[in-house]
């Protein structure tokens, strides 16, 4: 009996020795050869938001507001889409618990029975006995060829990309919440402006009205008068119908109800006028770096694992087994059994018609389509920081372009104000003035505005906004005991995030 033992042990051990092969490439991340020589156009004009460099994971300090800066860390905490992105983290790192678990002894189970028995009359007693048994099975398959070790590897991967891509949903939010605000308060001051120049044509309006009545004025002038201040007052819903749906919008990224939002006022407020400085360059490593753009590159690796995964099936497959099993009755002249038995395994899928290949042909497929989307989310970043840039340059030349255009429009409408009122000119003058003065304060903030956001989707292109994410961060407090009440999570939801290292 000890040299059966024996020989078997000396088996176990030349498989356990030889397990180390692993099939399928290694991962390597993808290069992107253009990307360490390549400068924007617009490097060297482009205006940042503002002079030095600004924490990019809090950007939006440059602005200087703290009811932007408060509405920001409401929404890293309410907001649903970054609450998803936190629970998916919990969920991938559950599944890398799984397949860290199949290393070991993938099938066992226990069996048991009690049962009590009547077996007839027998010299005219009843007799009766009780039978038991119990019974233990275990099955193990070596992973000779790297199976569990890929299958690890690409939940490995899957799991840090859960994490790169909340750090993304932060840079999105980050960049809505900002836009948003500052096209709140770019409406409400067109409202404004709206206001002020219904309010202009107004007073045109009475004073054709009154002309017409003492016969100084024809009823033409009236009519025009009538016509361009209904016109611009009938703008002014317009603007306020956007206005609230722009409230929405951002209560609703802050988790909120609409109506739900006493923090922003119909109150008027000037929009910021930032210092300007050069963006003289973008490290290219940067682009990488680039919640979205490791995300890509995470998937690459998750994918590469599958590879190996999909050939492990090309080869056979050694298991090792083992069942252990004791049964016995109550019966007096009986005995009880005792089983012991355990050994190698042998499986080969040699008849699959080329499923099996062609599973590695789809899993190398799909390993590519990665590659290329690396490649593509690369080329559509540099896209986004070349836009930007070149939108903030020509926006604020567009700005200051526009800046004159409303001086001269102001001054022009003074002076054909005043020659109407002293009979030098005739009174479309005034109307065309005050058409020219309108469209151009409107033109104006509007493009204060788009200037504001330019330099938003700047710092959004540069992947700037996130802050590592850590267990409390990824899913709050509240959550997290709801989720231990509901399911034993263990310390899972609790346990510092790995770091990642490549």
């Amino acid at each position: 009996m000890t040299s059966f033992f024996g020989r078997w042990a000396v088996v176990c051990s030349i498989l356990l020795t030889q397990a180390c092969t692993t099939l399928g490439p290694d991962y390597v991340e993808p290069q992107v050869d253009w990307l360490q020589s390549w400068e924007a156009e617009q490097y060297g004009q482009a205006q940042a938001a503002a002079t030095g460099q600004p924490d990019l994971s809090s950007w939006w300090n440059v602005f200087n507001d703290p009811l932007l800066n408060q509405l920001i860390e409401t929404a890293r905490v309410k907001n649903p889409g970054l609450r998803i992105a936190g629970l998916r983290i919990a969920e991938s790192r559950a599944l890398l618990g799984i397949a860290t678990g199949s290393q070991y002894p993938q099938y066992q189970q226990a069996n048991g029975s009690l049962a009590r028995i009547n077996s007839g009359e027998s010299g005219g007693e009843h007799q009766q006995f009780n039978n038991y048994d119990l019974g233990f099975d275990v099955a193990w398959e070596a992973d000779f060829w790297g199976k569990y070790r890929r299958a690890i590897e690409s939940a490995d991967a899957a799991f840090f990309a859960s994490v790169t891509n909340q750090q993304n949903v932060q840079v999105i939010l980050a960049a809505q919440v900002t836009q948003l605000y500052f096209s709140y308060r770019t409406t409400t001051k067109q409202i404004e402006i709206a206001k002020m120049n219904a309010d202009l044509q107004q007073r045109s309006y009475d004073i054709t009205g009154a002309r017409f009545s003492s016969g100084q004025d024809s009823e033409l002038d009236l009519q025009q008068a009538k016509a361009q201040y209904l016109a611009t007052k009938s703008s002014i819903p317009t603007l306020e119908i956007a206005q609230r749906q722009i409230k929405n919008a951002l209560g609703a990224l802050l988790g909120r109800a609409p109506g739900q939002f006493e923090e922003l006022t119909a109150e008027v407020q000037e929009l910021p006028v930032l210092e300007s400085s050069v963006v003289e360059s973008v490290p290219a490593g940067l682009l990488i770096s680039r919640p979205d753009i490791r995300t890509a590159a995470l998937q690459v690796a998750a994918q590469s694992a599958q590879v190996g995964i999909a050939e492990t099936d090309i080869y056979p497959s050694i298991s090792l087994f083992g069942t252990i099993g004791w049964s016995g009755n109550s019966l007096a002249d009986s005995s009880n059994a005792t089983n012991l038995a355990f050994g190698p395994s042998f499986t080969w899928n040699v008849l699959n018609y080329g499923r099996i290949k062609n599973n590695v042909r789809v899993q190398d497929a799909r390993l590519q389509q990665t590659i290329e989307n690396y490649q593509n989310s690369v080329l559509l970043a540099a896209k986004e920081v070349d836009d930007a840039a070149i939108s903030v340059v020509k926006i604020e030349e567009q700005q200051q372009l526009l800046a004159e255009s409303l001086a001269s429009s102001e001054r022009a409408l003074k002076l054909s104000t005043s020659r109407y009122q002293e009979g030098y000119s005739d009174f479309q003058r005034v109307l065309d003035a005050q058409r020219s003065l309108a469209a151009t304060s409107n033109n104006y903030i509007a493009t204060k505005g788009a200037r504001i956001n330019a330099i938003i989707a700047f710092y959004k292109a540069l992947g700037a906004g996130w802050t590592p994410v850590t267990s409390e961060s990824a899913i709050d407090e509240d959550t997290r005991e709801l989720m231990q009440q509901r399911t034993d999570w263990g310390d899972l939801l609790n346990t510092p995030l790995p770091e990642f290292t490549k």
